[in-house]
C-alpha cells in the first residue's frame, strides 16, 4: 500500500483500502472514464476489489480523496501500477492518474499531480518521470504541463491499453530541477 499520506488544500492522497471498493466501482464503471486512461470500465464490484488488492496495492499508488469527506474521486501513482510502453529512460517511472467524471474540470487532477511531484522531488532521488496522454484527451496533457511536464516531441502507441494500438499517445517528461 502507499506509504505516505499526502495532503493538498482539498485532497488527501492515501492508500486504497478494501472498504473503497464500492466507491471505486461507482467511478471506474463509467464508460467515459477508463478508456480515456487506457483501461476498460470495471464490470463488477469484485473487479474493483481485485484492482485494489493487486494493481493499487503498492507504495506508489494512492487514492485521491476529498479531505472533507474522505470519498475517493480517482487514483494517482507512479511505477508499477502505471507501467505501459512509453519510451522511458532506464529506471524512469511512468506517472498515471484518472479522476471520476463528476469531478472533472475542477482542478483536482492538477492539484493531485502537483502533490505527487512535490513528494517525488522531496522524498525520492528520482531524476525524472515520464507520462503521456492520448491525443484525443488533451485535457490530461494540460494537467501535465501545468505541473511541469514538458512534451518530448515523441508519440507512440501502446497495444496493451484499451484501443491503444490505434490511438496516438503524446509523451511528456518531468525532470528534477
Amino acid at each position: 500500500m502507499a506509504e505516505h499520506l499526502l495532503l493538498t488544500p482539498r485532497l488527501r492522497l492515501r492508500a486504497w483500502t478494501e472498504a473503497d471498493a464500492a466507491d471505486l466501482f461507482a467511478l471506474a464503471s463509467d464508460p467515459e472514464v477508463g478508456p480515456r486512461a487506457g483501461w476498460p470500465p470495471h464490470t463488477s464490484l469484485d473487479e474493483s476489489l481485485g484492482v485494489i488488492r493487486t494493481v493499487f496495492n503498492n507504495s506508489t499508488t494512492w487514492a485521491i480523496v476529498l479531505r472533507s469527506t474522505d470519498t475517493p474521486i480517482g487514483a494517482i501513482g507512479y511505477g508499477p501500477s502505471c507501467d505501459c510502453h512509453l519510451p522511458a529512460r532506464c529506471d524512469e517511472p511512468t506517472v498515471g492518474y484518472w479522476i471520476g467524471q463528476p469531478y472533472w474540470n475542477r482542478g483536482f487532477c492538477t492539484e493531485a499531480l502537483a502533490c505527487l511531484i512535490e513528494h517525488v522531488h522531496y522524498s525520492t532521488s528520482l531524476p525524472s518521470l515520464i507520462s503521456g496522454h492520448f491525443v484525443d484527451n488533451p485535457a490530461s496533457g494540460r494537467v501535465m504541463e501545468k505541473c511541469g511536464f514538458v512534451p518530448t516531441g515523441e508519440f507512440c502507441t501502446d497495444p496493451t491499453l484499451v484501443d491503444g494500438a490505434d490511438r496516438l499517445i503524446r509523451v511528456l517528461r518531468w525532470e528534477r530541477p
